[in-house]
């Protein structure tokens, strides 16, 4: 098998990951912020960040930080989906909720990929 059949799976299984956890985060609540679609995108910022920690310090070698990284975490994460949400928000009349999807959802994206740098560096 190929890398990039592997990359592939890997992509499918990250694309059926957000959809399910999306879907349990967003069936929690009846707020109309996308409440999944950050949770997806952090918790994807993390895992690749975990990964670019273990590339750096540990040694990962190529594969799997493709398989994860591109595939895994391409297939999982979704700033398209979050960044219509934005603009829906925004048509909606949302301006606020808008920018704290827009931004905080960045900001909070960014921060967790430190962590998950910072997490492995530590190790």
């Amino acid at each position: 098998m190929t890398l990039a059949v592997v990359v592939g799976v890997a992509g499918a299984l990250g694309a059926v990951a957000r959809y399910l956890l999306d879907g349990a985060v967003q069936g929690r609540t009846r707020a109309t912020f996308p409440f999944g679609t950050l949770m997806v995108n952090v918790a994807g910022s993390f895992i690749l960040g975990v990964l670019t920690g273990l590339a750096l310090y540990h040694g990962l070698t190529p594969a799997p930080k493709a398989m994860i990284g591109a595939g895994f975490c391409g297939g999982f994460t979704t700033w398209s989906t979050a960044s219509w949400e934005t603009v829906r928000l925004a048509e909606d009349g949302a301006v606020g909720a808008a920018l704290c999807n827009g931004l905080g959802g960045l900001l909070a994206s960014v921060a967790a990929a430190a962590a998950g740098i910072a997490l492995m560096a530590a190790l």
